[in-house]
């Protein structure tokens, strides 16, 4: 069935709480994972911004990812940081063969965690950019940078791979949706003027 202009394809008028609920009971809920990766980022003190599929996901948008993507700045002290970090989660510090993306991935196999940091991001142009936009969500206490949605998308549209390209759509509706949201009501024409 093709979309039509201006039509989530999701339903709008769901049951959040109960759709909540369900993935809670059904052990899919990243909130216990979000609140150990925020506080190991605080207590580690490494300034890095969440980007990439879960990020757009803490903006709203319908959308699913298997790891946690991150920006940072490449120092010799954000490295241990990083180190730091990994070993509160009981992970391992992976270079994959991405040299563009400067990427760092720290893994733990037990646990099926997988975040990745990387010191550059197609289509951002710095990480002080990246901050500078970005919000933070509070997990018990621990903010969490995540990157503004625009800068999500500016990040898959740059990279144009076929999964990015898959939803970018959904992420531009989401962000309409959000800017639709925050837009104050239309004024109504003053009556005897």
């Amino acid at each position: 069935m093709p979309e039509q202009e201006g039509v989530l394809p999701f339903p709008v008028n769901r049951d959040v709480q109960a759709e909540d609920q369900l993935m809670k009971d059904r052990g899919m809920d990243a909130e216990p994972l979000l609140i150990r990766v925020a506080a190991a980022l605080n207590r580690a003190r490494l300034e890095a911004v969440m980007i990439g599929n879960a990020a757009a996901a803490l903006h709203g948008a319908p959308v699913t990812t298997l790891d946690i993507d991150f920006m940072f700045r490449k120092t010799s002290r954000n490295l241990q940081k990083l180190k730091a970090l990994a070993d509160e989660l009981g992970a391992q510090i992976l270079r994959p063969y991405y040299p563009l993306s400067g990427l760092y991935r720290a893994v733990n196999d037990e646990t099926g965690l997988q975040l990745d940091f990387m010191t550059v991001i197609h289509g951002i142009r710095s990480f002080e950019s990246l901050r500078a936009a970005a919000i933070e969500v509070q997990f018990e206490g621990h903010p969490l940078k995540v990157a503004s949605l625009e800068h999500i998308i500016a990040s898959k549209k740059a990279l144009g791979r076929d999964r990015d390209k898959a939803v970018l759509g959904i992420l531009e509706r989401t962000l309409n949706e959000k800017k639709k949201r925050a837009a104050p009501p239309p004024r109504s024409p003053e009556k005897g003027k």
